[in-house]
């Protein structure tokens, strides 16, 4: 059987419909905080499971049978997120599952810059520790993100952001599509993957500049000092520990460690993954939400 946690979230919902687009329903489990929420899954045959990383009891449930787990990273910031992380890894390797999958992120490393990145990094090293057979995923930057990142600059035609660096913007449907891919197949992906990303890097100034092309309305790149956003950010409801967080993402972008493209994806989705523009097109046609956003993990 193959068990999904996170599978109503955003990389989670996708990585299960990718899955159920190879298997049967009868081999696919998911493993969710709510399961009223999954209650559409179980519909079509799932077998749906709440678990939490915080309650490591609930895994044990959650997890029973597995032959293969993937692991979507916990939500969480701080140090409860690598505590978090762990107990999922130990409880895929207490079910007994022949392989442990991860989804971890291209800046992995534990001098990052973007707390995030720590975290993944300390996952996939306990991940490494448990002798099972594992694969960690390291996608690119989700591309989804820069909804948040663009905030209100469709309607001021200013995106106000600290210095940033180029980002190999990445989409949800491509990363879920490879997820699944290494998840049924054999070989496909094994330890820590190559950098999962789109073929392009873009900085904020690129982003201006295809929004300028998609709207016809001059958008311009407006860069603030890090004190200054964090000052603007947080007097417009953003909590200060999640501007900091926020601040993380741009520092590490500027110090490069999100430059990075690679052909894997490519070479595994067998095409070109999306580009980012297109993701941009379409936050352009849903409109993008406004006011200084928290950065999600990465």
């Amino acid at each position: 059987m193959f068990v999904i946690t996170g599978a109503t979230g955003q990389l989670g919902s996708r990585i299960v419909d990718q899955l159920l687009a190879r298997v049967p329903a009868t081999t696919v489990g998911v493993s969710v905080r709510d399961v009223d929420k999954a209650a559409h899954l179980a519909e079509r045959g799932v077998r749906v499971r709440r678990g939490d990383f915080t309650e490591p009891a609930t895994l044990e449930h959650a997890f029973a049978g597995a032959d293969r787990v993937l692991i979507v990273s916990a939500a969480i910031r701080g140090g409860d997120a690598v505590t978090a992380n762990r107990a999922a890894v130990d409880a895929a390797r207490a079910a007994g599952a022949a392989r442990i999958l991860y989804t971890s992120h291209q800046a992995a490393s534990r001098d990052s810059l973007f707390p995030a990145q720590v975290t993944h990094a300390a996952t996939e090293e306990h991940l490494a520790a448990t002798g099972v057979p594992f694969t960690a995923l390291r996608n690119g930057f989700y591309a989804g993100a820069l909804g948040f990142v663009i905030g209100d600059a469709l309607t001021t035609g200013r995106l106000v952001a600290p210095a940033d660096g180029p980002v190999s913007w990445t989409a949800h449907d491509d990363l879920a599509e490879a997820a699944a891919i290494a998840l049924t197949g054999q070989g496909v992906l094994d330890g820590v993957t190559p950098a999962l990303t789109a073929g392009e890097m873009l900085d904020l100034a690129d982003v201006a500049g295809i929004l300028t092309d998609l709207t016809g309305r001059t958008v311009t790149r407006v860069v603030l000092d890090d004190d200054e956003w964090r000052a603007t950010a947080v007097a417009r409801g953003m909590p200060g520990a999640a501007a900091d967080f926020t601040l993380g993402m741009y520092r590490a972008a500027r110090r490069g460690e999100f430059a990075v493209t690679d052909p894997t994806l490519a070479a595994l989705l067998g095409r070109r993954p999306t580009p980012a523009r297109s993701v941009l097109e379409t936050l352009v046609a849903a409109g993008s939400p406004t006011g200084p956003q928290p950065a999600r993990r990465a």
